[in-house]
């Protein structure tokens, strides 16, 4: 296995992502960076990597990506409060809370040509923003504010998204739908069934984008034998054959069965072994990992999975594990979104046979 060194491994953390926080009533709450950072030192994590402070993005690195007229509207709600969409609060501040998030994955993308081979932005992985719209609790794509800046810094060609949180990533497949250069996986529960509704499985892309954006939409109950199954039929050929510079692991934890916003059912020891594939991964092909810690809205499910995820890709063995859930039984005479794991599958490697070897 290609574990990494400990001095390979970088971590950036800023006490100011606390305020990136949309209210008491509101699934995302400001203190989870923090917990999740005293769990990884109370563990001994912290003691394994590297910890860095990020900057705010930029202007410039934000308009590589989005609208100006986008950003100055983020900036005016910043500066009154308001709304961004029916689900986003925009609280006073957001703008340069949101920037330091973006500024977090820029950092963990510069340190990748630094001398470390895996970085983590835990506030990271705004997957709803789109050019020049958003919603889904985000602001700015860090996702897409990474990439341009690599794209332009680096004189990179070829960048992999896995994203694996439970809601559909919208927003970067609106801005990277007809690019060749980014290959953009996505797993998540059926739009049909849970925000944004997007990301069905005929959408593989457009113009000389096509191809590079792959769909799986997974039925509610999906629990992780069958979703380990389907990402081992699917992402480790797609990588090895897109060859990236650079894979961006985007690991939203909200697919845990505990958690209030959707319905998928894996467990704890899913992130570990997920964590442990896309490290492998990583490592066959660039050797350069920028991982986003992306959703989870149960506060303590959410710290569990990413200790999970980082032990996975640090090489620990002591992950937290539970009792296995059975995928959950469908009657697809009564539910017209049910189907089996393997049909789906099967069904995506039949969209994309013209494009890779499946």
């Amino acid at each position: 296995m290609c574990f990494r060194k400990p001095v390979m491994f970088a971590l950036m953390y800023h006490e100011d992502y606390n305020k990136y926080d949309l209210g008491v009533d509101h699934p995302l709450i400001g203190n989870k960076p923090r917990k999740t950072m005293d769990f990884f030192k109370e563990k001994g994590l912290l003691d394994l990597v590297d910890v860095f402070s990020p900057k705010k993005a930029t202007e410039k690195d934000l308009l590589r990506v989005h609208e100006k007229q986008y950003v100055d509207h983020v900036k005016q709600l910043s500066k009154t409060g308001g709304w961004l969409a029916s689900d986003t609060p925009a609280p006073v501040g957001i703008y340069e809370y949101a920037r330091l998030a973006a500024g977090g994955s820029i950092l963990a993308g510069e340190k990748l040509f630094d001398g470390y081979k895996c970085t983590v932005n835990p506030l990271g992985g705004f997957h709803h923003a789109s050019k020049g719209h958003s919603s889904g609790f985000c602001f700015f794509n860090d996702i897409a504010v990474v990439i341009e800046y690599l794209r332009e810094k680096q004189k990179l060609d070829r960048f992999a998204i896995i994203d694996l949180d439970v809601h559909h990533g919208n927003g970067t497949q609106d801005i990277y739908a007809a690019d060749p250069t980014v290959l953009n996986i996505s797993f998540h529960q059926d739009g049909r069934t849970l925000y944004p509704g997007t990301g069905a499985l005929d959408m593989i892309g457009r113009d000389e984008g096509e191809g590079y954006t792959v769909n799986l939409p997974l039925p509610p109950g999906t629990a992780t034998g069958s979703y380990v199954m389907a990402f081992d039929e699917l992402v480790p050929p797609l990588i090895d054959q897109f060859k990236p510079e650079v894979i961006i692991y985007q690991c939203g934890v909200d697919t845990h069965h505990s958690d209030p916003l959707a319905n998928l059912k894996l467990t704890y020891q899913a992130y570990y072994h997920l964590a442990v594939k896309v490290q492998q991964i990583s490592c066959k092909t660039c050797d350069k990992l920028l991982v986003l810690f992306g959703g989870g809205y149960q506060s303590d499910t959410c710290v569990k999975s990413y200790h999970n995820v980082m032990c996975g890709l640090l090489g620990k063995k002591e992950y937290f594990k539970e009792e296995e859930i059975p995928d959950l039984e469908i009657d697809i005479y009564k539910d017209p979104y049910g189907s089996q794991i393997e049909d789906i599958v099967y069904e995506l490697k039949q969209k994309l046979k013209p494009y890779w070897q499946l």
